[in-house]
């Protein structure tokens, strides 16, 4: 649920070819906590059982992996609103077996027209205060279900929205780790307008087991597959949402939502021990990935070991060199030029790495000057079908429910994803009337030898990057199986300096997993990092489908810290 983690404010923001997987039908749940499923025709990895085989019975229907995912997404925005929804925005990539190409969706929102820098009243850290209508950006799930669907689906969009409008209608039992996350948001958005009334019925938040319904929304999604993603953006439910912006403080115009679309971005690369492995360009954070992964290719990390402090300390000091690049120069490519091919750079790379000191933790975290080069409450789910084509997608609120401010005629609530702007004057993320934020929500996939391999994500805010990495190193590096890759224990640092303008002065805090030997862990304290526990939930909600270059059957795994499951057929 937690999506951002940032000091004070946001404790909730939150090995070749056949030597991986394979492993897994020798030696079947190794370390893992479930074994992996396999599977011929089709698969789906998602948060939510329920939403799962949705996407399962879209497949079997004759659907693209396209219109599975437009299904399952639909289901998770009714089933884990913890998450997601269509208040949020969404990003994805699709394997193409037709063209053998990747292609990428960024569908994310912008800021509204009439909403500038000094008409925000800064939190105490001088950035947008995030529980309010000042963090409102425009949603742009709705629309890219519709971009995605008219370039790769199959199935009517009638068909593929009637199982989440049903579930809607007549209902659906919650399951655990979602309402236990739901219950624990009431104490930060239960007095937000319209929460109560959608989200709180009866009073209370759905128990674990206990039959929800929410026949608003499932009216706007009945108007959605009616009428289209102009019944969103130049219909009803803009009408709605601006309505009960004016009525609460907002800055929503029917205008910002005419405006909006999507945009296909050409997805950026790095290698990595033999593959190449792909993400979203900015405004996303999926660069940060890409440059961890070029900062610890020159260390011997298999050699390290995981029961070392050297592993670890290698691992958190490129997080902290890659996120004080996020933070300068991360931002919407439309209103300023982000130094992409210089910040991928493996020269790059290798000058930031020595700045990596084995024998203590860095404090602070300065940008890298690129004069000297030569030259961000997410859900994450992955659905393959049987022609080859295969989903990374991701979808998010932001801080769980997002701003907490709850449109009670559609039934979702508002993201608050223009908390990730700069209010600081000159920086290349301030807020700008239209402009996209900075954004932490990244699907990513793997190819090797131009073909496709991997389609995986987890979800968690800042975690994102890190946990992309650390899923990576785990299979690369130490051979896990699929399964085991995203069980593994993971780290999570926050503190770093970040796009929003907030400086590290103090080495950030490290989050670690418990089960490390209690000696490791004294050693990463005597180097400096300041290491404090943190709830299960901020690191991340891990999916993943993995294609066997030989066979082309699938394997799918699932995240053990989740309600989720993983089918095939």
């Amino acid at each position: 649920m937690r999506e951002f983690a940032r000091g004070a404010r946001a404790v909730a923001i939150l090995a070749a070819w056949f030597m991986i997987v394979p492993k897994v039908a020798v030696s079947g749940r190794g370390q893992a906590t479930r074994s992996v499923v396999w599977a011929q025709h089709g698969m789906v990895c998602a948060a939510q059982p329920l939403a799962v085989q949705v996407g399962i019975d879209v497949l079997k229907k004759g659907g693209t992996a396209v219109d599975a995912a437009i299904a399952v997404n639909a289901c998770l925005g009714l089933m884990e609103p913890t998450s997601n929804g269509l208040g949020g925005d969404l990003f994805a990539l699709v394997w193409d077996p037709k063209t053998k190409k990747l292609h990428g969706l960024n569908a994310s929102g912008r800021a509204p027209l009439a909403l500038t820098a000094d008409k925000v009243p800064p939190d105490s850290d001088g950035t947008v205060p995030l529980y309010t209508p000042y963090s409102w950006t425009v949603p742009g799930c709705a629309d890219g279900w519709f971009e995605l669907h008219a370039k790769f689906g199959k199935l009517p969009m009638k068909q593929l929205l009637a199982p989440a409008i049903r579930y809607a209608e007549e209902g659906f039992p919650v399951s655990p780790v979602i309402a236990e996350n739901w219950a624990s948001s009431i104490q930060r958005f239960g007095d937000k307008p319209g929460f109560k009334e959608v989200f709180m019925p009866g009073g209370h938040t759905p128990a674990e087991g206990e039959i929800f319904r929410n026949p608003a929304l499932a009216k706007a999604l009945t108007l959605l597959a009616n009428q289209g993603r102009d019944a969103y953006y130049k219909g009803p439910i803009a009408e709605a949402i601006v309505r009960f912006s004016k009525a609460n403080g907002g800055f929503f115009a029917m205008e910002d939502f005419a405006k909006h679309h999507s945009t296909w971005d050409e997805p950026i690369s790095t290698t990595y021990h033999g593959v190449t492995v792909w993400e979203l360009p900015p405004n996303g954070q999926g660069l940060a990935a890409l440059e961890m992964l070029n900062l610890i290719e020159g260390y011997d990390l298999k050699s390290m070991g995981r029961e070392s402090a050297d592993f670890w300390h290698v691992l958190v000091e490129a997080k902290k060199l890659a996120f004080a690049d996020r933070a300068r120069y991360y931002a919407d490519p439309a209103f300023v030029k982000v130094p992409v091919e210089q910040l991928l750079s493996k020269s790059y790379a290798k000058q930031r790495a020595a700045l990596i000191d084995m024998k203590k933790a860095a404090m602070t975290d300065m940008p890298g000057d690129l004069a000297a080069i030569s030259k961000g409450g997410t859900t994450y789910f992955c659905t393959a079908d049987q022609s080859g084509m295969m989903v990374s997608f991701i979808q998010s609120n932001y801080t769980g429910f997002g701003s907490g401010y709850v449109v009670p005629e559609v039934g979702f609530g508002l993201q608050d994803r223009g908390g990730c702007f700069a209010l600081k004057e000159g920086h290349p993320n301030r807020l700008e009337p239209g402009k996209r934020p900075f954004h932490t929500i990244i699907p990513s996939f793997v190819t090797k030898d131009g073909r496709p391999l991997m389609a995986f994500g987890l979800m968690g805010g800042d975690m994102q990057p890190q946990g992309h990495v650390q899923v990576l190193v785990n299979l690369f590096d130490l051979g896990m199986n699929l399964q085991e890759a995203g069980d593994a224990i993971r780290f999570h640092h926050t503190d770093s300096s970040e796009p929003t303008g907030t400086i590290m002065k103090d080495g950030g805090i490290l989050h670690i997993e418990d089960g490390l030997p209690a000696s490791v862990l004294a050693e990463l304290k005597r180097r400096g990092h300041r290491i404090e526990p943190e709830a299960v939930g901020a690191y991340g909600g891990y999916q993943a489908i993995w294609r066997d270059p030989t066979t082309g059957a699938y394997c799918g795994a699932t995240e053990r810290r989740k309600d989720g499951c993983a089918l095939g057929y």
